[in-house]
């Protein structure tokens, strides 16, 4: 069995607690609908393709936030950020990362990103402090699923895909790093898949 060397983490929903709860907050301090922001905006087609624009860097999120509000009907200002302003920290997934470095694992994070203004998700996780390799989608023109980011991510921690593993909460995404040779574990309660991430790579990654 080839030893895996790299671990890496998808941000959004592994590294933080679920995205659907948080939405569902939102949705109730709003008084909308429950479902309103899947089925108005990430169901929408049109919509997606403004969204991945945002994940590539091509809009930004004050755009993405003006043309939401309309679809939502509520107020634009910093709508991404009251969208998830209940995402905390997972702090299971973070010790994973943590311990898995000290074992000698390198370990990088790979998220489509939803822009850094005026709401900044990665804020207060010091990421570059944290993990051997960040890449954030829309520094690069590119985004998951697309083959190109999954490569540049190895590259970045100088690792052939066979010798990492690759974790995200979007089962959608987890293909193209498997077809790099990655293993992959799709992010569900924490515990979970820290129990797949042991048996992926054979080392106990919490007391």
């Amino acid at each position: 069995m080839t030893k895996r060397k790299g671990l890496i983490l998808d941000f959004g929903g592994v590294l933080t607690t679920p995205l659907l709860p948080a939405v569902a907050d939102f949705e109730t301090r709003e008084r909308l609908e429950r479902g309103s922001v899947i089925q108005r905006l990430y169901l929408n087609r049109d919509f997606v393709q403004m969204t991945e624009g945002l994940e590539r860097g091509s809009l930004t999120q004050e755009q993405w936030n003006e043309t939401a509000a309309i679809h939502l009907g509520v107020a634009a200002d910093n709508l991404m950020g009251r969208i998830f302003s209940d995402l905390k920290p997972e702090p299971l997934m973070l010790q994973v990362a943590d311990t898995a470095r000290r074992h000698g694992i390198r370990v990088g994070v790979l998220s489509n990103s939803v822009g850094t203004r005026p709401w900044d998700l990665y804020a207060g996780y010091d990421l570059n402090a944290r993990f051997d390799a960040v890449l954030i989608s829309e520094r690069h023109g590119l985004r998951k699923p697309e083959r190109e980011i999954y490569e540049l991510m190895l590259k970045m921690l100088e690792l052939p895909g066979s010798e990492c593993v690759f974790v995200d909460d979007t089962e959608q995404y987890l293909a193209p790093a498997a077809e790099l040779g990655m293993a992959t574990v799709l992010a569900e309660e924490p515990r979970k898949t820290i129990g797949a991430l042991q048996a992926v790579l054979g080392i106990d990654l919490l007391p």
